[in-house]
């Protein structure tokens, strides 16, 4: 992922707290869908929860890049683990600029886990249009807000100590405005556990808000500068780090598949699984599809660091085709590894679930063809309400 000086220094730290706690809890995380909490509190004694955070206020003050690699390098061995830490990483910078100072020292000290509670059961994956709602609360002289919403998925849900959560503005004009809602606040309520095809201990629950009170300066940002805050803020960060996730996990099932035929024999053949051709053409597309991602994250990345003309472009094409080449991946190393790819010791098949969940996670692919469609024809992102 070509680190600077301080991401290695990171990428050692971070490689110590997978081989000692993330990766050997990795399959019952998965088997038995419980959060990775000590995953999660590792990274924060190591100041990896702090990566984004300001020098100022004891963060390591590192950017896209390194979190990027974070992810890809946690997605290889623990697929819930890595979606925990990048929905943390989405929420940090807008902590950084409109936080408090005390929240953004205990985050920077790995004190405190953030979430994104963006979607909602009223717009799905528009996760840019909320239908929540926020007001003053009576009697309060407007000091205090009342939130009320039904957010449809929050990763976390119930264990992020705060969550960056959106509601149609107060009075100003736009879409959305953004708040920060401590996890403890009254009226704030956890829906059923998850208990999902993969990513299962990433704990992505619904939540709601019903008379749900936060002090007038919970808003990150301006009323109304919700949309510009999560296109300009969230999303290059999102679409980032989704693509380093399917990254990692392409790594991971190709690396297992091809060592699972090169060590697997035909006794009667004398001879492994690996000396079929056709069992090596399908290795080396495996192999291929996760270079090329890999590239295209890279040049994302560089786009983006160089202030290139194509930023937008790269960063809307970087998930949508490294979502959809995971998929392809998986499903290469399920066909490629046979019947043996179905038991859990061989660990394709967690590889294989948790691959799908980038094409659905908001914007899903789909809606991202449409988008990149767009640039492409030379339309507007998004149309001018009649």
């Amino acid at each position: 992922m070509s680190p600077t000086a301080p991401a290695l220094s990171s990428l050692d730290t971070l490689r110590s707290v997978i081989e000692e706690v993330v990766a050997p809890a990795a399959a019952e995380v998965d088997r038995e869908a419980v959060f990775p909490r000590a995953g999660i509190d590792a990274l924060g004694r190591a100041g990896l929860l702090g990566l984004l955070s300001a020098p100022q206020v004891g963060g390591r003050g590192e950017g896209h890049r390194a979190a990027a690699l974070v992810i890809e390098e946690l997605a290889h061995h623990c697929a819930s683990t890595a979606m925990v830490a990048m929905m943390h990483y989405c929420a940090v910078p807008l902590v950084e600029a409109h936080g408090s100072r005390a929240v953004r020292e205990e985050v920077a000290a790995g004190r405190h886990l953030l979430a994104l509670a963006l979607s909602e059961a009223g717009s799905r994956s528009h996760f840019w249009a909320p239908m929540s709602t926020a007001s003053p609360e009576d009697g309060s002289d407007g000091g205090q807000v009342r939130l009320d919403a039904r957010k449809s998925w929050v990763t976390s849900a119930g264990e992020a100590d705060s969550y960056v959560w959106s509601s149609r503005p107060m009075a100003a004009d736009g879409m959305s405005t953004l708040w920060l809602v401590p996890a403890d606040t009254p009226g704030l309520s956890v829906g059923a556990p998850f208990d999902g095809l993969g990513l299962r201990g990433n704990r992505s629950s619904p939540m709601t808000a019903e008379g749900l009170v936060v002090p007038a300066d919970a808003m990150l940002g301006p009323d109304g500068g919700g949309f510009d805050l999560m296109m300009m803020v969230v999303l290059p960060s999102f679409q980032l780090m989704n693509a380093a996730f399917s990254v990692g996990t392409m790594d991971a099932v190709t690396t297992k598949a091809a060592a699972h035929v090169a060590g697997t024999r035909l006794a009667h053949l004398d001879q492994s699984l690996a000396a079929s051709p056709t069992v090596r053409a399908y290795v080396a597309r495996m192999r291929i599809r996760t270079d090329m991602a890999r590239t295209l994250l890279l040049d994302s990345l560089d786009s983006l660091e160089g202030g290139r003309d194509d930023v937008m472009l790269r960063v809307l094409e970087v998930k949508a085709a490294a979502g959809e080449s995971a998929t392809e991946v998986a499903d290469l190393a399920m066909r490629v590894c046979g019947g043996a790819a179905f038991r859990k010791e061989v660990g394709v098949e967690r590889h294989f679930r948790d691959a799908r969940a980038a094409t659905v996670m908001a914007p899903t692919t789909d809606i991202l063809y449409d988008f990149i469609g767009r640039i492409t024809c030379g339309l507007p992102l998004f149309e001018e309400p009649s």
